[in-house]
């Protein structure tokens, strides 16, 4: 008689919740150390060639570039941890042990789907906690040079921004509403479609409706000359929010922050589909852990002895990055309009865990 209970044995979900995690623990650290050393040996030329960087702005790019690392291999490495698992227990026919005993395939993974429910839960408070706001500094911090950040929370940078003819480039924007402070600006005044100023400026502060340069260098391209100026003002009619709003950067963005920010564009009539998708996607994405089981599920069912163990484990790894390649696709379709946002963000979930549970219940029969 077959066992209706999905956890019949307690230690046999502990034994194979235990597998599971030590395998993904070990692919995760050694991904993210061999991710991290390549990193580093790319950049460390970069912060180490801005006078007065050191081994301390080396160890500070380590703290801020290994939580991206460590959130980008987190659901690879539950994935190739699932398949080693599996492939282990299949080769060593204890999964045939395990259904002589009464168990079905939806037994045997079901320690595993909730252990990845809660690993889903670590998932996004670390990606809300850590990882955004590593990516906040470390964007400001590269798109600066590696040069020194001022203290001041919620950095954007490399901002561009259209007013009427002219463009702007923000390296840095600090602060919100009146306390909003530019940091190496660059407008580039133009008729038509030639450049007739380029205004350089170190800093820029709101002054009544526009803003007052300073440490303003001044190139008019008629007269092919260049001079300083202590103080300009400039950007009339331009307000504080056009800067904020004009660049939101899901990754360094957490939910709520991003939830506040989609509203703020949308009042100001701004296109807020590529910022509703990632929104959805902060949801969905840590959820893809709970795929990993569904998907890897193949290399444990089937029997040992017929050879095929590898090519199960093979199409496992294949179901399971094609899940990856489908959810970037959709999610690009969505940042362009093409998809509804929240059809960018649930579509692949959905699809790839039907045909996980397809792929299960095929092996169970």
């Amino acid at each position: 008689m077959i066992n209706l209970h999905f956890f019949p044995s307690r230690r046999l979900a502990f034994y194979t919740v235990k597998l599971f995690l030590t395998r993904s623990f070990a692919v995760l650290l050694s991904l993210s150390l061999v991710l991290m050393t390549l990193n580093l040996l790319s950049e460390s030329g970069k912060i180490l060639d801005v006078p007065g960087n050191g081994e301390p702005e080396l160890w500070r790019y380590v703290s801020l570039r290994l939580p991206q690392l460590i959130s980008f291999a987190f659901p690879f490495s539950f994935l190739l941890g699932t398949l080693i698992s599996f492939a282990a227990l299949n080769q060593n026919s204890e999964v045939i042990a395990m259904k002589a005993a009464g168990l079905s395939a939806h037994q045997i993974i079901a320690p595993l789907i909730v252990t990845s429910i809660a690993l889903a839960a670590v998932s996004f408070a670390f990606n809300e906690l850590v990882v955004t706001k590593a990516t906040r500094t470390l964007s400001a911090w590269d798109d600066n040079d590696y040069r020194p950040l001022p203290p001041e929370s919620g950095i954007l940078s490399n901002v561009w921004l259209v007013n009427g003819e002219d463009m702007v480039r923000v390296r840095m924007v600090a602060g919100r509403g009146p306390a909003t402070r530019l940091e190496r600006l660059t407008v580039f005044d133009r008729e038509g479609e030639s450049v007739v100023r380029i205004i350089d400026a170190d800093r820029a502060v709101p002054q009544g409706d526009a803003w007052r340069l300073g440490g303003v260098r001044l190139y008019d391209s008629g007269m092919n000359f260049q001079r300083r100026l202590p103080e300009l003002t400039a950007l009339e009619g331009v307000e504080p929010e056009r800067f904020t709003l004009a660049k939101v950067d899901p990754d360094g963005t957490d939910y709520f922050s991003l939830r506040q920010a989609v509203e703020e564009l949308r009042l100001a009539g701004r296109p807020t589909a590529a910022a509703e998708a990632a929104l959805w996607h902060k949801l969905s994405n840590p959820l893809s852990t709970l795929l990993m089981p569904l998907l890897a599920g193949v290399a444990a069912f089937g029997l040992a002895r017929s050879g095929k163990v590898l090519l199960r484990a093979a199409v496992g790894m294949g179901l399971g990055f094609g899940f990856f390649v489908a959810d970037n696709f959709a999610l690009a379709m969505g940042n362009v309009g093409a998809y509804p946002p929240v059809l960018a963000a649930w579509a692949p979930f959905v699809l790839f865990l039907l045909i996980g549970e397809t792929v299960l219940i095929r092996s169970e029969e």
